[in-house]
């Protein structure tokens, strides 16, 4: 028989021997058994299989995004892939539940036989978020410690070599950009959304102006949350502009995605923008799933710990909180809503366009 067909059993297959053997609390070496270190080990190396999973899945993404005609077959693997990241998160989020039912006195048991271990020291979660885009520049450190410093020389080196790469971000924006769409046989969409701003802007002021339902105070309230074309339209309707939050890094991704990214967004009905659409979309929820759970973990680390310092010897839930406010990758993908218009203002798409983004079939 062929060795690729024969037969295995359950636990050598799972190499459950390792696998179960790998729980060795600390407090038990020391003759001080604590219950719940059990717990918290379990916890956490589920948490790192957890991270091997999303990196499988990132990394695959991220080859097909490599190449400079990416096949539009692979934007449905990408979705699906991006899809079963989403489901970990909130298995990652959920598993706060348990971690929680832990009291801080059970911790007090075996916290002091940590030191100085700590969640800073997950590679593997450092890789995900360095794949997906967070550069060294953007991250909260402490102690003026490099976050890489922490770990093997092998491992600096990868990351080193990660970062200089293109993460997920930059493989989106370069998709983005070769989105063939903004200008079309005459159908100029940078042209045309400007327009449509324009004049949805000088109907709505002209509407607040003239109602007699409102008083000057409600006036004024409404024209602000209209805004202009020099409040947070500008960044889209002045490229100079925008450009210059780009290399202030205010702004990640460069003009023409972003516009390609906004017309995606408006269009998203559009047969062929749909899975483009949900691309996008599932970026931004991965990004927003981060968010939440760096935010349960800070949650729970002041339930634990109160403003203790972390064993690492981070300022502990100070710390978390602030990674959780700033660590944000798809911040670009997030403000797009800002620059969204009714449907009613949407310029009309060409005949010509609306037949190369949907699906047309002739007949005999």
């Amino acid at each position: 028989m062929s060795k690729k067909y024969s037969s295995i059993h359950y636990n050598d297959y799972l190499q459950l021997g390792k696998v179960l053997d790998s729980q060795h609390p600390r407090s038990t070496e020391f003759g001080e058994e604590a219950h719940d270190e059990m717990l918290f080990i379990i916890i956490h190396q589920v948490y790192e299989l957890w991270f091997k999973e999303i990196i499988h899945d990132l990394t695959s993404v991220m080859r097909m995004f490599e190449t400079d005609s990416l096949d539009e077959r692979n934007v449905g693997i990408a979705v699906a892939r991006f899809e079963r990241i989403i489901e970990i998160q909130k298995i990652l989020i959920d598993q706060i539940k348990v971690l929680e039912t832990m009291t801080p006195l059970d911790f007090l048991d075996f916290r002091n036989y940590l030191l100085p271990a700590s969640g800073f020291q997950s590679y593997q979660f450092r890789v995900v978020e360095v794949a997906l885009g967070l550069k060294r520049q953007g991250r909260i450190t402490y102690n003026k410690t490099v976050y890489s410093s922490v770990f093997t020389e092998e491992q600096q080196k990868y990351l080193n070599d990660l970062e200089s790469g293109k993460s997920m971000l930059e493989l989106v924006e370069a998709w983005l950009e070769r989105t063939p769409f903004l200008s079309f046989k005459g159908f100029d969409f940078h042209e045309k959304y400007k327009s449509a701003v324009k004049s949805m802007i000088d109907r709505e002021k002209t509407a607040i102006a003239d109602t007699g339902y409102l008083s000057e105070k409600e006036k004024d309230l409404r024209l602000k949350m209209i805004g202009d074309t020099d409040t947070y339209f500008h960044s889209v309707l002045d490229e100079a502009f925008h450009n210059e939050k780009v290399k202030k890094g205010e702004l990640a991704l460069s003009y023409n995605a972003t516009m390609a990214a906004l017309l995606i967004n408006l269009y998203r009905d559009e047969p062929i923008l749909r899975m483009p659409y949900l691309l996008l979309t599932r970026l931004v929820e991965i990004d927003e799933l981060f968010t939440t759970w760096r935010y349960r973990h800070a949650q729970m680390v002041m339930r634990m710990l109160g403003r203790k310092i972390g064993t690492g010897g981070s300022s502990g839930h100070k710390y978390l909180k602030e990674t959780a406010e700033r660590h944000t990758i798809f911040l670009d993908l997030q403000n797009i809503s800002t620059l969204m218009i009714p449907r009613q203002d949407l310029p009309e798409l060409p005949e010509d366009l609306k037949k190369q983004l949907g699906f047309y079939y002739s007949t005999r």
